[in-house]
């Protein structure tokens, strides 16, 4: 089965395999090294079906790299330049792998490496809204080099497929308003794609803008091929522009079930039934306008339809018929398509979702080697188990993690490794190991893990893999501290190996995010919760050890992934330092004490602003870098202002009433300071003037309301005031100002 599925991998007419990609990433990465590194492919060297790697040294000290794909070639590269060389590249922190020793350390012995799986997947839909909506080719760039060394050899490819829908919409002659309608905001077409919302508030999404992301994407699927990953593309769905009945007025359209309590206009799209003859034909056209497009790098599509959103109707015939008639609309233009979809609606809909429904549904896909299954969120809720495997069609075993991007020191080492292996072991329709988040952000670690583990048979040595990755994280400074290896040791099995799932299976919110009120803040529960799975003093000890450190390697203050932990770090105590504040506030407030009360309001605010000044520190935790990203896409004001709105709305009230108001919520330099603390001086004022039995939640909602929405129109300017460079300086003056709450 497997090997049909690697159809799409170098099968496609016209794509060759060629090293090229690979010499070109390590001139990118290591221009001092371009001559110390040779890429062979050969055809097996581990008798495994799957990818595979050695890496040797020659005579002359030149480091070999053979393997039986790109992918293996560049998994071979990574593992010699983190293991040996003890260089990485990362996520905010960007490539260190110029940090290599001039000469190469040689091998003591060769590395050889066997993938378990024949895919290593990456992104979730939502990922291209909450992380990528705004990037630069520059910033892809790193993201698919980053790709790239870790092993992805399936990643979604979402950008710019605006485009090809509004050719497809406008051949069969839907006019540009109508299409307007339709298409959503720069940071929510995630959620337009997958058909749970319709058009934008805020201003019609721009001409320039389906442009510049087609051509942005064009770059990105050149890239990806180069590298040696299969990308996978979009195809029809079903969803469509409300007017589609003026030009097919005979089309069987049905309107989508309503999504998080947004407006009509917002929401309930039409659906062009797969059964219906012009889906079939919509289908050919926008598959062909995307293959003359990118060319012929793929057979795998992504098609979602029912992403938080019931069927219209549950009826086993007719869930059948929805996945036959879809299936061969793909399968009548590309002869060799693989369908691929998220399992999620399967756990985030159980209700309508019984296994009947399950089977039947799936069922419409003959050929269980034509549909690809990603079990989104297998780490706490996997459905492959439920549904036997998915009744035998392929399915990738995905680490989802992190909701709306948040921000919080978190993870499932054991889930990620003993329970992913295990489910490799039990079912023979498992293809692959994924990274499924909503928003990339700050444990990276908990992501690097699952990638190293689908090229290990047995469950990864977590305590032996932090050690090493510490060593490679840290490169650059002259040496590495112990305090920093006890760090991560400290944090490794209290801070990220939940594995009580009963009340939080995902990364954890702070309060202060929330907006405020006199009680349900604290101990939240579900995806978004915000009760804290250790015991707070461990981050606070792990904090310590990281600060010390510099104290014995001051070079660590000028070290980008030294910079960029110790604020991640020193925000999460911070984050937990707020909590007995907060219940010391609602205490005073309780008692009536108005003196106390101020006191501890202000003590609550001076907090906020010291995080507010840590977090300023990097560029990765501004606000300011989120919105100039948004602006930088403009050619006008007009569309500086639409695009500002877009990413400030999407981090906040993410509606245009509030709708799913802080489900993407930051911890922000610039954003605590303009947003969080005025919503937290609204509360204490409030509370300063109402006593327990005359407290109004509607009055302060809505004075909350009014502040959300004034904000959403503001216009960002000036760093804030409390930016400087020097962050030594700032954690000096917060450990002593807060010493005692730290404790």
């Amino acid at each position: 089965m497997w090997k049909k599925l690697l159809i799409g991998l170098f099968a496609a007419s016209g794509v060759a395999q060629s090293t090229d990609g690979l010499y070109n990433l390590v001139k990118r990465r290591l221009p001092n090294h371009i001559d110390n590194f040779q890429f062979n492919l050969v055809s097996n060297i581990t008798g495994n079906d799957y990818d595979q790697f050695t890496v040797r040294n020659s005579p002359n000290g030149t480091v070999i790299v053979q393997g039986t794909s790109l992918s293996a070639l560049s998994s071979g590269l990574h593992r010699y330049l983190t293991d040996v060389a003890h260089v990485d590249i990362y996520w905010f922190i960007g490539s260190r792998l110029d940090q290599a020793p001039a000469e190469l350390p040689r091998l003591h012995a060769p590395i050889v490496g066997s993938s378990t799986v024949p895919w290593r997947y990456h992104f979730n839909t939502v990922t291209f809204s909450y992380t990528t909506a705004f990037w630069s080719w520059e910033e892809w760039e790193t993201e698919l080099d980053w790709m790239a060394l870790r092993g992805i050899n399936l990643p979604l490819a979402w950008v710019g497929a605006e485009k090809i829908m509004v050719e497809v919409f406008q051949e069969i002659g839907l006019t540009d308003a109508e299409i307007a309608t339709f298409l959503s905001g720069p940071a929510f077409q995630a959620w337009n794609r997958f058909g749970n919302i319709q058009g934008s508030w805020g201003g019609d999404l721009p001409t320039e803008w389906i442009d510049q992301q087609f051509a942005l994407q064009k770059k990105i699927v050149r890239r990806m091929v180069e590298l040696g990953m299969t990308p996978v593309l979009p195809a029809f769905t079903g969803f469509v522009p409300n007017n589609i009945s003026r030009v097919y007025p005979d089309a069987s359209v049905v309107r989508s079930s309503s999504w998080n309590g947004f407006q009509v206009r917002y929401t309930n799209d039409s659906f062009l039934e797969p059964f219906d003859d012009h889906f079939a034909t919509l289908q050919a056209s926008f598959l062909r306008k995307q293959q003359a497009a990118y060319g012929n790098v793929t057979h795998i599509y992504t098609l979602d339809q029912y992403n938080e959103m019931d069927p219209y109707s549950g009826n086993l015939d007719y869930l059948r018929n929805v996945t036959s008639t879809t299936w061969k609309s793909l399968k009548n233009v590309d002869p060799d398509a693989i369908w691929l979809m998220q399992g999620w609606l399967f756990y985030s809909s159980s209700d309508f979702w019984t296994d009947e429904r399950v089977k039947a549904y799936l069922s419409g896909v003959e050929d269980d080697s034509d549909m690809l299954i990603l079990d989104l969120f297998s780490e706490s809720e996997p459905q492959w188990r439920r549904t036997d495997s998915y009744y035998g069609k392929p399915w990738i075993w995905c680490q989802l993690h992190d909701y709306g991007s948040n921000m919080g020191l978190y993870g499932q080492i054991s889930n990620i490794t003993q329970n992913a292996t295990q489910a490799l072991s039990e079912s023979s329709s498992m293809v692959g190991y994924g990274l499924s988040p909503e928003g990339q952000e700050g444990n990276e670690i908990v992501y690097d893990l699952l990638l190293d583990q689908a090229w290990s048979a047995t469950p990864m040595d977590t305590e032996k893999y932090f050690h090493n990755w510490v060593t490679s994280r840290y490169t650059g400074s002259k040496s590495i501290p112990q305090g920093l290896y006890d760090a991560w040791e400290t944090m490794r099995k209290p801070v990220y190996d939940n594995t009580d799932l009963t009340d939080i299976d995902a990364v954890i919110k702070s309060i202060f995010e929330l907006q405020p009120g006199v009680e349900g803040l604290l101990d939240k529960t579900g995806h978004h919760g915000t009760m804290l799975t250790y015991d707070p003093s461990v981050v606070t000890e792990a904090w310590q050890s990281m600060f010390h450190a510099a104290n014995e390697e001051p070079t660590l203050w000028h070290n980008p992934a030294y910079q960029h932990d110790m604020v991640d770090v020193t925000r999460q105590v911070m984050a937990n330092a707020f909590i007995p504040l907060y219940s010391n506030l609602i205490s005073t407030w309780n008692s009536s004490s108005k003196d106390t009360l101020t006191q501890d309001g202000q003590k609550l605010i001076q907090l906020l602003i010291d995080l507010d000044s840590v977090l300023s520190t990097s560029e990765n935790f501004r606000l300011s870098t989120w919105i100039d990203s948004a602006r930088s896409w403009a050619d006008n004001e007009s569309q500086a202002s639409f695009y500002e709105y877009n990413a400030r709305n999407q981090i906040t009230l993410w509606g245009p009433r509030g709708e799913i108001t802080d489900y993407a919520s930051k911890q922000w330099g610039g954003l605590i300071s303009s947003y969080y603390i005025p919503r937290w001086k609204i509360f204490v004022e409030y509370l300063q003037t109402a006593t327990v039995s005359a407290y109004n939640d509607t009055i302060l909602g809505d004075r909350l309301l009014d502040f959300e929405l004034g904000w959403q129109k503001q216009k960002w300017s000036d760093e804030p005031s409390s930016m400087v460079n020097d962050l030594e300086q700032i954690l000096t003056e917060v450990h002593q100002r807060w010493q005692n709450v730290f404790a």
